[in-house]
């Protein structure tokens, strides 16, 4: 196959009816008229994508494998699937074809990451006005310093034709073979070797902003530059933090302080320079919001507008004839979403750039309520954890579950995190000792007992406990050792009470609770050694391994 590239290119100019790059009105204005997307009352686009595609297709998602690139990836973990050369330049041919046969084409110029340093040019070729309007949202506009990047000369392509559907019996044996027996319809690939990406056959536009992260998450680790699956907050003394956790664990609300200004809230990198945001816009989960919980997000997307204005769009939630939403209302998918520009929340960064980071959370919500409320992690420890990434599935949530199950995800970000878990562990740790970051676990799970018979922590409590890590009351509090978690336990931390620090406190049967830890401590113990024991870790990140 020639130069891919050059072959979107040829097609762009052949074709008789491109726009490129056009004004963000404009996307609005046609999305509406071609009825990709309807007004709702407040002035937002809604949509839907129901019922294929409501989430990304993590079975249907691979990255080519090649000699050149190989070594870097981590065929082990289950969410880098490969894809052999042939089979990606066929599909690719065919996503040329479905180009030159479209009635019409949008061609959008962005960015990934706000340090134009190593800002990496995107441009996205697709036949959708709303999908166009989404990498409006979501993205950067190039900026004027774009030469100045290392990736200046070798931009990212990605086709998104989102209503097409592969030929599965051409490519039956070569692609995931569905329940029914017949060959999935559905891809989402990228080559990071030429820098070139389709999603074909999924709507749900999470998938091209998720495919663009994890081409950075692999891209920077090559530049020294970590890349994190996190929010990030500045405070007005130029303190940046950021914040890793898991769905449920509380990062959307506690990176939303009044206090400090927020960078972003998905993905970042770290450089020589300081922290700096990859988007230029918010993908909120919009299910059961609760505008009094999370009034940024809710205004940013239901403040009132005329629709050519507004631009803000809700995937896959309940409208009323009326125009109202239902966010409630889970019929489509629990998964519906709202993407905006970062510009829409109140209290904002413009920039998205910031000095190294003072402080690090990472947010576990433990179930098994044998966690403390907060503890300090050392460089080793800080490692382990981030290559854990914990949380706890509750009982009840799905069917069978009866009580919590624990829940890992490397790097809080395993699905889009492809390359070696040493290497961005070790890039933390690296990071961690020489620009003095520390580091500190805080549960915003339970106390007294595990789910269903403990409480949830208070989050006035957890927003305390999370200042004062940020503002150095931490610092210089005295520490005691937990031997089972190897976690760091405060003795005390102003504004809350020191007997719920350690979590046996709050047990009324420390039998119970014994019993309780013991098996946490065995789950990750076993999850440790299924994920990593073929990695050649060095033994003080091992010893770290709660259970070890």
């Amino acid at each position: 196959m020639k130069d891919p590239k050059l072959m979107v290119s040829e097609v762009l100019k052949k074709h008789p009816k491109v726009l490129t790059n056009i004004a963000r009105t404009e996307m609005i204005r046609i999305a509406v008229e071609r009825h990709e997307a309807m007004v709702t009352e407040s002035g937002a686009l809604g949509t839907w994508t129901a019922p294929e595609s409501t989430g990304r297709s993590p079975k249907d998602t691979y990255m080519v494998k090649r000699s050149s690139s190989e070594n870097n990836i981590d065929w082990t973990a289950a969410n880098n699937l490969p894809i052999d050369e042939d089979t990606f330049d066929q599909i690719f041919e065919d996503a040329v074809g479905y180009l030159q046969n479209s009635g019409q084409l949008y061609e959008t110029d962005r960015v990934i990451g706000a340090d134009s340093k190593y800002a990496l040019p995107v441009k996205v070729v697709t036949y959708r006005a709303l999908h166009t309007l989404f990498i409006d949202n979501m993205f950067r506009p190039v900026p004027n310093d774009i030469n100045k990047s290392c990736y200046a000369d070798n931009g990212f392509l990605l086709i998104a034709l989102p209503y097409h559907k592969l030929d599965s019996e051409k490519y039956a044996g070569k692609l995931r073979k569905l329940p029914n027996g017949k060959t999935s319809d559905l891809i989402v690939a990228m080559d990071y070797d030429r820098q070139i990406g389709m999603v074909i056959g999924s709507a749900y536009m999470g998938s091209m902003k998720k495919m663009l992260f994890t081409v950075m998450n692999y891209l920077l680790p090559l530049r020294g530059i970590l890349p994190l699956h996190c929010s990030a907050n500045e405070g007005d003394k130029g303190d940046s933090a950021l914040l890793l956790g898991l769905s449920g664990t509380g990062k959307t609300t506690l990176s939303a302080d009044p206090a400090r200004a927020l960078l972003g809230d998905d993905e970042h990198g770290w450089s020589e320079d300081g922290i700096a945001n990859f988007e230029f816009g918010c993908y909120a989960k919009m299910i059961d919001i609760n505008p009094k919980k999370e009034p940024d997000i809710y205004d940013a997307v239901m403040h009132k507008d005329n629709y050519i204005n507004h631009g803000a769009m809700v995937e896959n939630a309940m409208v009323y004839p009326d125009g109202r939403f239902d966010f409630d209302d889970n019929r489509f998918t629990e998964n519906s979403r709202a993407s905006f520009p970062l510009s829409f929340l109140k209290n904002i960064k413009p920039s998205s750039v910031a000095g190294h980071p003072k402080t690090i959370l990472f947010l576990t919500a433990d179930a098994y309520g044998v966690l403390p409320p907060v503890s300090r992690l050392n460089k080793e420890q800080a490692m382990l954890w981030f290559m854990m990434g914990y949380t706890s599935k509750l009982a009840g949530t799905e069917t069978g579950v009866t009580e919590p199950q624990v829940a890992f995800s490397r790097f809080f970000g395993a699905p889009f995190m492809p390359c070696k878990p040493n290497v961005y562990a070790t890039m933390l740790g690296e990071k961690m000792e020489k620009f003095q970051t520390k580091v500190y676990l805080v549960n915003t799970g339970w106390s007294g007992g595990g789910y269903g018979i403990g409480k949830r922590i208070d989050l006035t409590l957890t927003r305390r406990m999370v200042n004062a890590a940020l503002n150095g009351e931490l610092a210089s509090v005295e520490y005691t050792e937990d031997s089972l978690f190897h976690l760091q336990i405060p003795a005390s931390c102003p504004g809350v009470p020191s007997e719920m620090l350690n979590p046996i406190n709050t047990w009324g049967n420390h039998d119970a609770y014994h019993a309780a830890a013991e098996k946490l401590a065995k789950q990750f113990s076993d999850h440790f050694d299924k994920a990593y024991g073929n990695n050649n870790l060095p033994q003080s990140i091992v010893s770290q391994c709660p259970g070890k």
